[in-house]
């Protein structure tokens, strides 16, 4: 399916969107962020920017914390729906756009070793790992998962 990326709605996430992003947020990840992670990331500053349809289904999300030069990928998320037809692709250019916009010289995340699907588009992207955190994630059964540390310089 191809997108009439002109239609789409790239805006500035608000408090007002939070119960629909925790919808999403719920649906696609197995251990989601809080509603207070993402009160906390607004009230912090930080960048964050929903995908929304000429409709205003919301698509996706992304939020950026910025660090001196670098800006660290916090979370990105795709409407289950709609995962692999590009909308993740689609905003991590926005991601990387805004950083590079806001004068930041390289984009760092972590991701799970099991969220192959991320793992495969960041790596196609060009990020290369630069490290591993042991247990950083929680996991099913009170485990922890470790988390691949990627950079890109932009």
């Amino acid at each position: 399916m191809k997108w009439d990326l002109a239609k789409l709605r790239y805006e500035p996430m608000t408090e007002s969107d939070l119960d629909e992003v925790l919808e999403l947020e719920d649906i696609v990840y197995p251990h989601p962020w809080s509603r207070g992670n993402f009160v906390d990331s607004l009230a912090s500053g930080y960048q964050a920017w929903v995908l929304r349809d000429q409709h205003g289904y919301l698509m996706g999300y992304f939020l950026l914390m910025l660090i001196v030069d670098e800006a660290h990928l916090l979370n990105v998320a795709v409407s289950a729906e709609i995962q692999g037809l590009g909308l993740g692709r689609f905003l991590l250019n926005q991601a990387l756009a805004c950083a590079r916009g806001l004068g930041m010289e390289s984009v760092l995340l972590e991701v799970r070793p099991s969220n192959t699907r991320a793992l495969d588009i960041y790596q196609r992207y060009g990020f290369s790992q630069i490290g591993r955190r042991k247990g950083y994630y929680p996991a099913a059964g009170q485990q922890r998962e470790d988390a691949i540390v990627m950079r890109l310089g932009i």
